[in-house]
C-alpha cells in the first residue's frame, strides 16, 4: 500500500456508489470521483457481490466486481486467520450490537492500520469512534 490509507470502505458505501437508487448515491459518486487511498476487505467485496446477486442478477454482480477491479485508489486486503480472530473477540465485546464478521473486521482493520474516517451508511461502523463520511462535514 503506496502511502496513508485515509478513509476505510464499508459495503453500504460500495452499494451506493454502484446503485443510482440508493439514497446515499449522489454522495458516494462525489466521493468516489476523487477518492483518496481507501481500504476495504475480500469480506466487503464478497458481502456485495453477495448483496447484488440477490437484489439483481449475477450480471450486476459481475458489474460489481468489475468496478472494484477498477477502483485503483482502493486496496483490498485479504481477511486471514488474525483478522477473523481479532474481529471475533470485537463481536464478544459488543455482543449487544447486531455485528456481522464483516463489520467486526472492519472495525478492527480501521483500529489496526489507524484509519480516520469510515466511507459507510452503517452507523455500527462508527461503534469505536472512527467516524462515517456521511455524518462529516
Amino acid at each position: 500500500m503506496a502511502g496513508k490509507t485515509e478513509a476505510y470502505v464499508d459495503t453500504s458505501a460500495l452499494i451506493a456508489f454502484a446503485d443510482r437508487s440508493d439514497t446515499y448515491h449522489p454522495t458516494f459518486r462525489r466521493l468516489f470521483a476523487e477518492p483518496p487511498s481507501l481500504l476495504t476487505t475480500t469480506l466487503v467485496v464478497a458481502e456485495g457481490h453477495a448483496w447484488f446477486l440477490r437484489r439483481y442478477d449475477r450480471t450486476r454482480a459481475l458489474k460489481f466486481l468489475a468496478m472494484i477491479e477498477d477502483l485503483t485508489p482502493l486496496t483490498v486486503a485479504p481477511v486471514g486467520p488474525k483478522e477473523q480472530a481479532a474481529a471475533t473477540e470485537l463481536l464478544r465485546r459488543f455482543s449487544d450490537q447486531d455485528l456481522t464478521m464483516t463489520d467486526a473486521v472492519g472495525l478492527h482493520v480501521m483500529d489496526a492500520q489507524r484509519i480516520k474516517i469510515c466511507w459507510s451508511t452503517d452507523f455500527h461502523l462508527a461503534i469505536t469512534g472512527v467516524p462515517l463520511v456521511i455524518n462529516e462535514g
